[in-house]
């Protein structure tokens, strides 16, 4: 994960620098404190409105961000709790429910990490809008009597939100915890075309000696499968004779410094589209010199990238003498499934495309 603090994370980065302040003005009496920390917690707690979708508008969503916002989110938000548990406020089993919640999502979190950082959803973002409610009433509720009921019911359906929220994260996660524990122990496994179920499997000599007799070298660029299309081609020895070499461009800006990528292609299409994948074929294709660059780029879950495109969503490029052609697939497995259903296709489409050519060189 790339340090990237670009506008939206720095937005980010500003509810947890507001935390001190709003301890202090939620905790030292002095004239119209309580308005003014309501006011700090609602400028705050918009950047948690802004950042996202500014990060998404301006494509440049990052790792960083992914990971940062839900932690700034918990941050600011329970330090706040334990403020007004502090001055009165607040009944701390509240403050237990809602902490109780987020370590749940933390460990969960922790025990998928090698599969990626799980974007927030809506629930998740309803949740967190509820709770700004409640907490600005409340905060308000000294000098302003009348919000102290309007305050509590905020407090009561925030709570609903939060539980189900929290449930909400357990099915998706149910992998980890549901059946006979397979899924869990797969996860821990190194993805490698040793595996049973390989998505290698009999594709990659085949490539190879069809590489070889042609004289042509290949390389690839990998964003989801983050190496495993490389990892799969190398497991057959002799591979440095065809395969030139790999680049896992995961981030925005990798895309762009290392494989050439222009910044407009990813603002205007994202980095999980046909055009985001043509770029990353051609540059590795141009940066590595090969003769054939193949890329893939795709959304492997199990969350999405923040856009309406679908878990799943994958765009593999093949780039070469004389041709460029791209397939699109929607995969429907879970996150290893999609990052393997990527690579078989990606080898698949390569393994095609040198049968043909083996065939029009033939015939020539």
């Amino acid at each position: 994960m790339h340090l990237v603090v670009n506008l939206p994370n720095a937005l980010t980065l500003s509810r947890v620098v507001a935390i001190p302040i709003l301890m202090v003005l939620l905790l030292v009496a002095f004239p119209h404190h309580d308005q003014i920390a309501a006011a700090v917690f609602l400028i705050a707690s918009a950047t948690d409105l802004i950042d996202g979708n500014l990060a998404r508008a301006s494509g440049t969503v990052t790792e960083m961000g992914k990971f940062l916002d839900p932690l700034a989110d918990k941050l600011f938000v329970l330090s706040v709790l334990i403020a007004l548990v502090q001055i009165g406020l607040l009944p701390a089993w509240v403050v237990v429910i809602i902490f109780s919640r987020e370590l749940l999502i933390t460990v969960l979190r922790s025990l998928r990490a090698d599969r990626g950082v799980v974007a927030a959803t809506p629930f998740g973002k309803t949740k967190t809008v509820l709770q700004i409610i409640a907490v600005t009433l409340l905060i308000l509720s000294p000098p302003y009597p009348v919000l102290h009921i309007p305050a509590l019911v905020a407090i009561g359906v925030a709570l609903v939100f939060t539980v189900a929220s929290g449930l909400d994260y357990l099915w998706r996660f149910r992998d980890i915890w549901w059946g006979t524990g397979r899924a869990a122990a797969q996860a821990a496994e190194p993805e490698t075309a040793a595996d049973t179920g390989s998505p290698a499997g009999p594709l990659v000599p085949a490539i190879a000696e069809r590489l070889t007799s042609l004289g042509l070298r290949l390389a690839t660029a990998e964003s989801c499968t983050g190496g495993l299309l490389g990892g799969s081609l190398t497991e057959l020895p002799g591979s440095s004779n065809w395969f030139k070499g790999g680049i896992v461009a995961y981030a925005n800006e990798v895309k762009e410094a290392e494989l050439g990528v222009p910044a407009e292609v990813l603002s205007a299409h994202g980095a999980v589209s046909a055009e985001t994948a043509r770029a990353m074929a051609e540059g590795v294709r141009r940066r590595l010199q090969a003769d054939w660059g193949v890329a893939i780029t795709g959304i492997a879950g199990p969350g999405s990238d923040g856009t309406d495109k679908p878990v799943g969503l994958t765009h593999i490029w093949l780039d070469g003498p004389g041709q460029s052609q791209g397939r699109r697939f929607v995969f429907d497995g879970d996150r290893r499934t999609n990052r393997r259903s990527a690579v078989q296709e990606a080898l698949t489409m390569v393994a095609e495309c040198l049968g043909a050519l083996d065939r029009s060189n033939a015939r020539s």
